[in-house]
């Protein structure tokens, strides 16, 4: 009996030993996929996924899938969070530009109604 339990033993050590060190083409597809600029998961988009699974042959619409609709929203959110974000920063930029360009006037400003020379200092200045 106890010889039965060590050989399971270490049929059940060899067999993590293997998986630890075994290597699937998995991973080096999802690497080649990330170096290709591809989606780690290829079921995340192409034919398959964006597609209708059937047409009618009348040329009517086909209605979209739970997962495209959900896809669809998501990406929509998206958009209008990028513009958002967007505005954001062109409404910063101005902003900036605004502040800076009042900095600069205000210089010009006390620059200009500084003490002027009178007298002889003005003539010997022209």
């Amino acid at each position: 009996m106890s010889i039965v339990l060590k050989n399971l033993a270490i049929a059940s050590q060899t067999h993590l030993i293997y998986r630890a060190l075994s290597t699937s083409t998995a991973v080096c597809s999802k690497q080649w996929r990330v170096q290709h600029g591809l989606s780690l998961n290829r079921n995340a988009e192409g034919v398959l996924t964006d597609t209708p699974d059937f047409t009618y042959l009348d040329g009517r619409p086909t209605p979209l899938l739970q997962k495209q609709k959900k896809r669809i929203l998501r990406q929509r959110e998206f958009a209008s969070k990028i513009v958002e974000l967007c505005s954001e920063i062109d409404f910063a930029k101005e902003r900036h530009n605004y502040l800076q360009a009042a900095k600069e006037d205000e210089r010009k400003s006390i620059i200009a109604n500084r003490l002027k020379p009178k007298g002889t200092a003005l003539k010997a200045k022209k």
